[in-house]
């Protein structure tokens, strides 16, 4: 029987249905053909993206025939498990909308090339998925170090204070020895090659009665003046928290870490030398004159 002829046969069989009552046209306006890609799938349940809808449902059944068309023409047709129902595979449904405006799906088609490119797809978001993982696991154990130092730090600060008013009546000091540290612009990390410089001069203090060591961190005026205030405050943490990890220095023979912001400018901060001299911490070594007992000679 040719082509035309079965056609022909199924459109004089439809009539006759039509005819005898047994199919009516409503029933026969609820069968469509969409085509889309697959956005989730859950279950016997799957949601396309389709040039008319950007969220079709799309139940699948036990009767659902799945299949994957193959041959130049696309005219074999190849069953498949509904397994290969996956997020991002471009598909052709047949079925009939129910009244919750689903598409209960009689047929689903794909063709292969489509479902490699999902497969491949689906492999690239896992392994996307496990890095972010990895990644937010790494970010949170920072976090975690993070907040430990910053406790640190605080503890730190507040021995620092306490030692401060302790010995805040001695404002008479003799410099005996400077060390300044300059950064970057933005930058509060100490750069390493500022190390052995500050480790140097925590031995030299530590050979002088009474010493006391001052940290006092500045910001060129480039931006806001919170924003260098901050800086300058970052900057000055940073340098104490090497004398007193690295060098060993006690709390009680550091004062407080001054953040002087923009104020007192060394260089001319309208050229980028002058502004690299501008972000300093400048680290001094101090000895009180009634400890010292005798004034130094030039």
């Amino acid at each position: 029987m040719t082509q035309f002829h079965t056609h022909r046969l199924g459109y004089v069989v439809t009539l006759s249905l039509m005819g005898l009552g047994l199919l009516s046209p409503s029933i026969l306006a609820q069968s469509s053909k969409v085509e889309g890609l697959i956005t989730s799938r859950n279950g016997d349940t799957m949601v396309l993206k389709t040039s008319d809808a950007p969220n079709l449902v799309v139940l699948l059944t036990d009767n659902t025939d799945v299949g994957q068309v193959e041959g130049l023409l696309k005219a074999r047709r190849k069953e498949m498990s509904m397994a290969a129902l996956i997020p991002g595979l471009a598909v052709k449904v047949e079925g009939t909308y129910n009244d919750q405006k689903q598409l209960e799906a009689r047929t689903v088609s794909f063709k292969g090339n489509d479902l490699e490119q999902a497969q491949a797809m689906q492999a690239g978001m896992h392994e996307t998925k496990v890095q972010a993982q990895q990644n937010t696991a790494e970010l949170e154990k920072q976090n975690a170090e993070l907040k430990a130092q910053n406790a640190a730090l605080q503890e730190n600060k507040a021995a620092i204070a306490e030692a401060t008013a302790r010995f805040g009546q001695l404002d008479d000091y003799y410099i005996r020895d400077e060390v300044t540290v300059y950064f970057g612009n933005g930058d509060v990390k100490v750069d390493p090659k500022y190390n052995s410089q500050l480790l140097e001069l925590t031995g030299k203090a530590k050979t002088i009665n009474g010493y006391m060591i001052e940290v006092k961190g500045y910001a060129s005026a480039v931006g806001s003046v919170a924003l260098n205030q901050q800086l300058s405050e970052d900057r000055a943490d940073n340098v104490t928290n090497i004398l007193i990890q690295q060098g060993q220095i006690p709390l009680t023979r550091m004062l407080a870490p001054g953040a002087m912001g923009e104020t007192h400018q060394v260089g001319d901060d309208k050229t980028e030398k002058g502004q690299a001299e501008n972000r300093r911490v400048v680290v001094r070594v101090l000895q009180n004159k009634a400890i010292a007992g005798t004034i130094p000679t030039a």
